[in-house]
């Protein structure tokens, strides 16, 4: 174990973890945990801006001559999930937590940055991002608008997340596409209402709704590879409120995943067409409503092969694994990489529930694995 290991397993992670836990707060309402981040920082020696993307936080601090700066990203959003797991330092919110572990990857950053700080063993930029609302794909686009990049350059661009079912304590690197680009997007249908004893009056956009459900199911049966992946999912239909009331719209929300640029492009695309084809062939009108773009999580093969590297001299080939798993998830950390190199691991979770579980909850023994990683990838490309 190295001497930052050590360090950083009797620093205050722990404390950080339990209070941001406590004080969940979900996309662009982390104004708490902003206030926390920040007021540490400046203790640290940091310089602070605030209100990056509404609610991010960027703590820069510049030692020695080094031309080469960095950027460590932490997400710092919570989920509108009660939770259900009996934790000692449960959420204290009602109807909001951290089932997804957002608030360990800013408490592992912040033990980074304090050890980091305080040693200052490296030369060059460090730039410490704690982004809002990664839950909802916002908070990267908001951030990179709000002229990210512009305001504080950086060479290369660090992620991290951990992962149930994958062994404690490990941490997984695969490079090139290593998560899928998600699109949100909801259909409305619209015809004309009538009671439901008499359908002859109506244009039933409930029906033409149906169809177009079952028609979507062909898009990835039919058009995809088996090769290939992608998901089309109606996750929510909502017609009426009456058996005996045809209504006089129909709204669909859906989901699609998708791993490559190309069939990203397909997949979109059969929506629109299906689309337009059903709603002329039940004579309904129809809108869809484009959400955020989606985005492939793509992994600079280099750099991922840097990382590899430190992380064995960090912690032994042992507990390094790659190439790791990929996953059908998203992530707004995507947005980033296709502005600068980017490297995005898995640090692994144990047998819990999965993230987004109201019983998931974080192994703590992480804390200190994961800011000892965020050390040694600043001290070795801040050299």
């Amino acid at each position: 174990m190295t001497e930052a290991s050590k360090a950083l397993e009797q620093a205050s992670i722990e404390q950080h973890f339990h209070y941001l836990h406590q004080h969940p707060g979900v996309a662009f309402e982390e104004t708490q945990a902003a206030s926390y981040i920040a007021g540490l920082l400046r203790e640290w020696g940091y310089e602070v801006t605030e209100g990056v993307g509404k609610t991010g936080v960027v703590g820069r601090l510049k030692v020695g001559d080094g031309k080469a700066s960095i950027g460590l990203r932490a997400d710092t959003d919570a989920l509108p999930v009660p939770e259900a797991a009996d934790l000692p330092y449960k959420s204290q919110i009602a109807g909001k937590s951290h089932t997804c572990g957002h608030d360990a990857h800013t408490s592992m950053l912040l033990g980074a940055a304090e050890y980091l700080a305080k040693t200052r063993h490296f030369n060059g930029t460090l730039n410490l991002i704690f982004q809002p609302a990664e839950e909802t794909m916002a908070g990267a686009p908001a951030m990179i608008a709000d002229g990210l990049f512009e305001r504080f350059p950086v060479d290369v661009m660090f992620g991290m997340h951990n992962m149930p079912g994958l062994p404690a304590n490990k941490l997984h690197f695969t490079g090139g596409p290593i998560m899928a680009a998600v699109d949100n997007w909801e259909i409305v249908l619209t015809g004309v209402g009538s009671h439901g004893s008499m359908p002859e009056k109506s244009i039933d956009p409930l029906v033409a709704g149906a169809a177009l459900v079952m028609s979507l199911q062909t898009i990835v049966s039919r058009n995809v590879a088996p090769m290939d992946a992608a998901v089309v999912s109606v996750g929510a239909f909502l017609a009426g409120d009456a058996g005996n009331v045809i209504p006089q719209s129909a709204t669909l929300r859906l989901s699609t995943r998708t791993r490559k640029p190309e069939t990203r492009e397909m997949v979109l695309g059969k929506i629109k067409a299906i689309t337009k084809a059903t709603a002329e062939a039940y004579n309904v009108s129809y809108e869809i409503k484009e959400g955020q773009p989606g985005a492939i999580l793509i992994n600079d093969e280099a750099n991922t092969q840097t990382c590899i590297d430190i992380a064995r001299q960090q912690f032994g080939a042992e507990q390094v694994v790659t190439p790791g798993p990929t996953f059908m998830g998203s992530e707004d950390f995507a947005f980033y990489a296709q502005k600068v190199p980017a490297v995005y691991c898995f640090i692994g979770n144990g047998n819990t529930p999965m993230v987004h579980h109201p019983m998931y909850a974080f192994d703590p023994s992480n804390l200190p694995v994961g800011a000892a990683y965020w050390v040694a990838v600043a001290q070795n490309y801040l050299k």
